[in-house]
């Protein structure tokens, strides 16, 4: 299974073992008991689980679609590294991603 270590918005790290094949959203939520609304679902429309992914981790991602962008985009939060974690899906491959949740807009 692979680790996720992630930061919630009160600074607290955690280390959460990851379901490949589900969302990075939905490992950090369901499995992890992280404050993520995920308003759409998980669907690319909302943004309400904005993660920043540590910059040794993005080129290991898909590349951003053009909605995803757009929606991080607008974020008063945006950085370069910004991210909805609904939008990544957790594998093998991502063992040991480093996350931070982005504050909420």
């Amino acid at each position: 299974m692979p680790k996720i270590h992630a930061t919630d918005r009160d600074g607290t790290k955690l280390e959460i073992e990851g379901d490949p094949g589900l969302s990075l959203m939905l490992n950090l939520r369901d499995k992890g008991g992280l404050d993520i609304a995920s308003i759409c679902g998980g669907m690319c429309s909302c943004a309400t689980c904005h993660v920043y992914v540590d910059e040794g981790w993005l080129d290991k991602l898909e590349p951003q679609s053009p909605d995803e962008f757009e929606l991080v985009e607008f974020s008063e939060h945006y950085k370069e590294n910004s991210r909805l974690s609904c939008q990544i899906e957790m594998s093998d491959e991502l063992d040991g991603i480093t996350v931070t949740l982005a504050p909420e807009d």
